[in-house]
């Protein structure tokens, strides 16, 4: 991009960045009462029943948007209602019968019904994206069950969820710019043994520096 002096301002001139831009977001915190976990993949394999549980936790901070489905709304054409299943990847962690610590992975599905601010129709599509955070307090073991070959172990929990939505679309922006970042250097890790001795005063008290007699 050319340079161009800004009149009035620090920067010297204008580039283009490409990035994610957002047009609206919106969060949404919910507590989802005793609903049911899948788990697999676990890990000690073959954990000896009946489980205890321990907790719950959100595996990522990226959640799976799934049967999305957006409308515009005709009495406000800039906004849309969107409808989304949010999917959650959680990991359950628990003690076997053997008091053997173990966990494996499910997910937990938040259903949403929102209106939201939409770009303008472009060749560009825009996205629908969500970031997720969840964890579970309690819950406790149900039973297993078997579909396909692959043994699930099934946990009714309690589970709080925040999932933030967002409207978002890949775009090149023209900024100004206030030239490159100064990296600074790493600053080694070292363990000084002796640090706090040598700036002890020589004696209680005393100076750690000569002085001249006057």
């Amino acid at each position: 991009m050319p340079v161009n002096n800004l009149d009035g301002n620090n920067c010297s001139e204008k580039i283009c960045i490409q990035g994610k831009k957002v047009f609206d977001a919106c969060m949404k915190q919910v507590t989802l009462q005793q609903i049911t976990v899948s788990v697999s993949d676990v890990n000690p394999p073959n954990p000896t029943l009946p489980l205890r549980f321990i907790s719950c936790k959100s595996t990522t901070t990226k959640g799976v948007i799934e049967n999305l489905v957006v409308e515009r709304l005709a009495e406000r054409p800039k906004y849309g209602r969107v409808q989304a299943d949010v999917v959650v990847p959680v990991e359950v962690t628990y003690i076997d019968g053997n008091n053997v610590e173990g966990s494996g992975t499910g997910t937990v599905t938040v259903p949403v019904d929102v209106v939201m601010f939409l770009p303008e129709p472009s060749i560009i599509p825009y996205a629908i994206e969500a970031s997720v955070s969840a964890v579970s307090p309690e819950g406790q073991f149900s039973q297993t069950q078997v579909i396909d070959g692959v043994t699930y172990y099934i946990f009714v929990i309690n589970c709080c969820v925040t999932a933030i939505l967002k409207v978002t679309m890949d775009v090149e922006l023209i900024v100004p710019s206030y030239g490159y970042a100064v990296i600074p250097p790493c600053q080694d890790y070292t363990e000084e043994v002796c640090s706090g001795y040598f700036e002890l005063p020589l004696y209680p008290g005393g100076r750690t520096t000569p002085t001249p007699n006057n």
